[in-house]
């Protein structure tokens, strides 16, 4: 019973994406996206690095 009920929510359309999409609303969703991981990306870059210097720092002592 839980398979068939999932398959039928798997046909389904996805109603909310498809008029984003018509109206050209999707591509924004899809920059922001893009923006916060980038941003994310950065910070664990930046954080990475800090921690290194930290690690470096603290085995010359």
């Amino acid at each position: 019973m839980f398979f068939s009920v999932c398959s039928s929510f798997a046909q389904t359309e996805v109603e909310m994406a498809d008029g984003m999409r018509a109206n050209g609303k999707i591509y924004v969703v899809v920059a922001v996206l893009a923006v916060i991981f980038f941003g994310l990306f950065i910070f664990l870059i930046n954080l990475d690095r800090k921690i290194s210097r930290l690690e470096r720092e603290k085995g010359k002592q």
